[in-house]
């Protein structure tokens, strides 16, 4: 069945996740070079999506379509920072921050996560996304809001 204003890359597994969040939740979006299978088994819903040809962009632009950010918190996307260049913000991440910042009519700053530390965040989130982003870093944490 076809659902009117539903970006046509969001398949109804990750609808369902979307819609099954709650405010507060989060959700991890990792590109293709992420240990995407064994962090989901950790993650609440304890699903991976699998979004092998679309890029996080799109991905993250699909879902930005239908969830909103949290305006709770200062900052609702979170992205693994490269450990070569600690603080720099690489184009995917800025390529991130403009569509959430669009998306949201705010402006939107993600907050950079050690590599490491980027894991254990990724497995206490609802579920894992793992897009065909091929540049470095392409991971992401967005946090839900209210409708």
């Amino acid at each position: 069945m076809a659902l009117k204003n539903i970006p046509g890359i969001l398949c109804p597994d990750l609808l369902w996740i979307l819609s099954a969040m709650g405010h507060g939740d989060e959700i991890a979006i990792v590109d293709k070079n992420f240990s995407g299978s064994r962090v989901s088994k950790k993650t609440v819903s304890g699903k991976l999506i699998s979004m092998n040809a679309a890029s996080a962009t799109d991905t993250i632009e699909a879902i930005l379509a239908v969830m909103p950010l949290d305006h709770f918190v200062e900052q609702p996307l979170m992205h693994m920072e490269d450990p070569d260049q600690a603080g720099i913000l690489l184009p995917v991440h800025s390529d991130v921050e403009l569509l959430c910042s669009t998306a949201e009519q705010r402006g939107i700053k993600s907050k950079p996560v050690e590599r490491f530390a980027y894991y254990p965040i990724a497995e206490a989130c609802f579920a894992v996304v793992q897009t065909g982003e091929t540049r470095p870093y392409g991971n992401f944490i967005l946090k839900k809001g209210v409708v």
